[in-house]
């Protein structure tokens, strides 16, 4: 028996040794293949070799780096998993199970695995730069730069590390040192693609478009169909207004990359526009596979404020805020989402506008001022400060005040933050002494530039609104600043001395809630009289019935307002109401809004919806209307004004925040104070009695728009000398305090 177990071990050493003399004679074959770039042909001869020994550690260790450069993640895992159990202190084995686990977006044990390779072999440069990039994964670029510094020093040529120093340097905002890496990881390589990638990246973050468009079309030309560089091309378009290219690009990203996250982002971003459900589509296969994707947050959250869940929307915004607490986009968002909450009032929206302020604003450097000619009846140079010098209805409210600017005392700057340009841009530029185009300025730049322009005054005219350049404010490059019109509810930065409002938008006891001192004019916004347009006859006259009016985006319909609504319309059973809005192009906004008013026993016969138009078909369109309807929480603006210089009586509610007061603040400032209701009877009762008069009704639309051109916040001219006398008063006050 001994024997018999004898001869089987002896038989058995036999083979092994044969089995190995084999193995040994194919793997110079397999490192051959593998160097040729035939890798199914290496693969092949390891898996050879393995069906002879299966835990030889070569055979093992090659077929998991060949798998890996294939992208069969499964097969390089198991290999080198078991290449490492093997060889527990191969420091390269080690560092490309690191490699292949973080591909599998397995960071914590890539990281271990990295750290195990460096602890045995710290001079292993693939190891110390690997392990930057999974750092960089798991949320520690400073780290990772560290880890990439440590490969530089040990191989001064090696463009991957310098690349990927730079990738990590992005996120800590430091855009010109990431540019001197990608550049250093050029010169070693001129045909790096993601060192071009990334130049791409850092001048996006500059606001050098035309560089980052010329980085990207290089990469591609490198390496053509790169989803990665495909999708950010595509947010380059679409930044600058090319929708179609940009929907191109992402098409074409998915294509090669059907999850890709940047490209479903970018087309969520196209689509929530026209089409909510596909953004919502796109921002859930984002969230599948990333749950922690900031920007797949934020967007989802803006779907579904577009459908008025505002609740929701905060939520999702308040997400993608913990996964990154200095998102200025979230935070803008939430700022502009919780103007339409019901019960949000003057204290929970300047609390909102602090949070910014300590997330992001006290985080900017202030900068210090050059001496100043402080005589305080000088011609004063004011800058104004948008994205909007452009067709967008935030500039009809503040593009008659730079018509009617007197130049002899104020020289005009404008500083124009959007590469989109239109015939309202050449209005705006007739306007200037001084046009800068700064959309392609990063905050210091445009910083520097204002301060070498001399500007005494600057203006902000976006508020927390898309587009703006609140950080420049938070440098504060000019001795005063002021926030206007655009947005008209404040900003909450200290840096930031006055807003423009009036008494109704915010009354005398909420103004300690505000960072900026509170400066009164006639009204907190005003635009220019129609051009042309003439009173229309009373529709009612016509129809024998009451028409009201809602000009407004669809997000403005909040439950309360449409509770009031439709409580007037059951109350006359005959009336009709006109819905106007570019997002009732959409099937799902249009449908969902019918079926509110459905389920409030108003059936969608009562109910005329118009999409999208030009604004002189809008105009026109008022002539359906007998009485408009204010919404609320969140109030018209240009619309309020519109309808009232068409002739078209506004009823307004005023509430507890400056968004909803503005309305009542217009209405009141046209000399139609008995049309605005301090709660939702008042309001009904306004709709009610005007209703039931169609005389009265007739003769207000002969009069009004003579009423509103002559009425102190409607007359441009005297808007606008308002609002220099305002200048003066802080110039005078900013040299009596530096006096």
């Amino acid at each position: 028996m001994a024997s018999d177990v004898g001869s089987r071990a002896f038989q058995n050493a036999r083979l092994q040794k044969k089995h190995r003399k084999q193995a040994d004679a194919l793997m110079p074959a397999a490192v051959a293949a593998y160097r040729g770039g035939r890798r199914a042909e290496a693969q092949a001869i390891c898996g050879q070799i393995l069906a002879l020994l299966p835990d030889h550690f070569d055979a093992l260790h090659l077929l998991g780096v060949s798998a890996l450069d294939s992208g069969q993640l499964d097969l390089a895992e198991q290999a080198l998993t078991k290449a490492v159990e093997i060889e527990p202190r191969h420091a390269e084995a080690l560092s490309n199970l690191g490699l292949a686990l973080f591909n599998r977006k397995r960071y914590d044990e890539a990281r271990k695995a990295q750290e195990r390779a460096i602890a045995l072999k710290p001079a292993l440069v693939v190891a110390q730069t690997g392990l930057g990039n999974t750092l960089m994964r798991l949320g520690q670029p400073a780290e990772a730069i560290v880890a990439h510094d440590r490969a530089i020093a040990l191989k001064p040529d090696y463009a991957d590390a310098y690349c990927n120093r730079g990738m990590a340097l992005l996120p800590l905002n430091r855009n010109e040192d990431a540019n001197q890496s990608f550049d250093r990881a050029l010169s070693l390589n001129p045909r790096h693609m993601e060192a071009m990638f990334g130049k791409g990246l850092a001048s996006i973050n500059l606001r050098h478009f035309n560089e980052a468009l010329a980085a990207f079309d290089a990469a591609l030309a490198i390496k053509p169909g790169a989803a990665q560089v495909l999708a950010q091309r595509g947010r380059l378009h679409q930044i600058a207004g090319r929708f179609d290219q940009a929907r191109a690009d992402f098409d074409a990203a998915l294509a090669g990359d059907p999850m890709l996250e940047m490209a479903l982002l970018g087309k969520a971003q196209l689509g929530h526009f026209k089409d909510v459900a596909q953004s919502v589509d796109a921002c859930r296969k984002v969230l599948e596979q990333n749950p922690r994707s900031e920007d797949a947050w934020l967007w989802l959250g803006v779907c579904y404020g577009k459908q008025g869940e505002v609740s929701a929307a905060v939520a999702h915004f308040d997400r993608a805020l913990e996964i990154r607490p200095d998102f200025a986009e979230a935070m803008t968002a939430k700022i502009f989402t919780l103007e339409f909450m019901p019960d949000a009032d003057f204290e929970l929206h300047q609390a909102v506008r602090r949070e910014w302020w300590q997330r992001i604003g006290s985080h900017v450097a202030r900068r210090p001022l050059p001496p100043r000619d402080l005589d305080p009846e000088r011609r004063l140079t004011i800058g104004y400060v948008s994205s909007d010098f452009r067709n967008h209805s935030a500039a009809l409210t503040f593009l008659p005040v730079l018509k009617h600017h007197d130049r002899q005392d104020f020289r005009v700057a404008c500083y124009a933050c959007s590469p989109v340009q239109d015939a309202v841009t050449a209005q705006f530029r007739a306007c200037a002494d001084l046009w800068v185009d700064a959309s392609q300025m990063s905050d210091d730049e445009l910083a520097d530039r204002i301060e070498a322009d001399g500007v005494d005054i600057l203006v902000d005219l976006s508020g927390h609104s898309a587009g703006n350049r609140l950080p420049l404010f938070a440098r504060k490059p000019a001795p005063v600043q002021v926030t206007a019109w655009g947005s008209g509810t404040g900003t909450g930065l200290p840096t930031i001395d006055y807003f423009f409002a009036d008494p109704v938008t915010v009354p005398e006891a909420t103004r300690h809630l505000f960072a900026e001192q509170v400066h009164d004019l006639p009204a907190v916004i005003t635009t220019e009289a129609l051009p042309g347009v003439q009173p229309t006859p009373l529709p009612m006259l016509r129809n024998g019935h009451v028409t009201f009016g809602v000009f407004n985006r669809l997000d403005k319909i909040s439950d309360p307002a449409l509770m009031v609504w439709t409580r007037i319309m059951r109350e006359l059973p005959d009336s009709r109401i006109v819905l106007k809005s570019g997002s009732l192009d959409d099937p799902l906004l249009r449908d969902r809004l019918l079926a509110r008013f459905a389920a409030q026993g108003v059936t969608q016969e009562r109910i005329i919806c118009l999409g999208w138009s030009t604004r002189e078909q809008q105009i026109a369109q008022f002539a359906l209307v007998d009485i408009s309807l204010d919404p609320f929480p969140q109030n018209g603006g240009v619309s309020t004004w519109e309808s009232l210089q068409a002739g078209v009586p506004v009823i307004a509610k005023l509430g507890r925040s400056a968004a909803s007061r503005a309305a009542g603040a217009i209405v009141t400032a046209t000399g139609l104070g008995d049309w605005v209701a301090e709660d939702d009877d008042g309001y009904v009762a306004i709709a009610l009695k005007h209703g039931a008069e169609p005389a009265e009704l007739a003769k207000l639309r002969a009069e009004l728009p003579a009423m509103v051109a002559n009425s102190a916040a409607g007359n441009v001219e005297i808007y606008t000398r308002k609002v220099e006398e305002g200048y003066r008063l802080f110039w005078r006050r900013h040299c009596a305090g530096a006096g």
